[in-house]
């Protein structure tokens, strides 16, 4: 069971880490330095954070939960990064006032980081609008934004295929996308959802990528029987991640946006 979720696990870090790669080079590029500044909001116990700083970087991370901030304390230290990551406590609707405050880098109107990072925080929140304009806020001009969250389409196919045709069908209708009043997550996006919120923050999309098409509904048999299975996937779903049809149904949606 636990090589089985490393496996599944390497597949999501995968199309995470081609995705901000991709947008690392863009921003090294553009800014003629390697070094950047990072925002990871709602950044946990370092999963991101940890590894960028390990690439160079200099990171905040933002987080409301004491015990996370700790753990990405210890985890910094492991990897010998604890000069370029830095905890801070608070929700990512917070931010501006956590730029006013200096608790972050920048002042009110932004201009501390070249990159943020917000990855399944926008679906957990009362207001995806006004939290991704708080991180937009804290992004330098030119700076670019890695969001990941739920995709509604993906829920209503992942409730058919267990099966669980009425909670598919609700999934469709629901403008949260939610499959029914049992359903843990608060509200999914669709693409063009996802797309809209962004726009509304003056924020501009530079790409949009499907993660985990089918990872999340290959049979774990599928996994167990060959060695060499989960690096397939893992490449299958990289060519998947940025046909349409299939990006559009992926379990999450990954967009990169950009500060005029």
């Amino acid at each position: 069971m636990a090589d089985r979720l490393r496996m599944r696990s390497s597949v999501r870090n995968a199309l995470m880490w081609r995705t901000l790669q991709e947008a690392l080079a863009d921003l090294t590029a553009t800014l003629r330095r390697e070094q950047l500044d990072v925002l990871d909001a709602g950044g946990g116990t370092g999963g991101i954070a940890v590894p960028l700083a390990e690439l160079g970087h200099r990171v905040t991370v933002v987080d409301t939960s004491p015990d996370s901030l700790a753990a990405l304390e210890r985890r910094a230290a492991e990897a010998g990064v604890t000069g370029r990551v830095r905890g801070v406590q608070g929700d990512a609707a917070s931010i501006p006032d956590l730029l006013l405050s200096g608790a972050v880098p920048g002042d009110a109107g932004g201009g501390g980081f070249d990159l943020a990072v917000c990855h399944f925080v926008l679906e957990l929140v009362d207001d995806p609008v006004a939290v991704l304009a708080g991180v937009a806020r804290a992004l330098r001009p030119q700076g670019l934004v890695s969001i990941v969250a739920a995709n509604a389409v993906a829920a209503a196919l992942h409730r058919a295929i267990a099966g669980r045709f009425d909670e598919a069908l609700h999934a469709l209708r629901d403008p949260l996308g939610r499959y029914g009043p049992h359903d843990p997550m608060p509200r999914r996006f669709s693409s063009s959802d996802l797309r809209s919120v962004v726009e509304a923050v003056g924020l501009t999309v530079v790409a949009t990528h499907g993660a985990r098409v089918f990872a999340d509904v290959v049979p774990a048999a599928s996994l167990d029987a060959d060695p060499q299975a989960a690096e397939a996937l893992v490449e299958l779903e990289l060519q998947a991640a940025d046909v349409p049809a299939l990006r559009d149904i992926a379990a999450a949606l990954h967009v990169i946006a950009r500060r005029g």
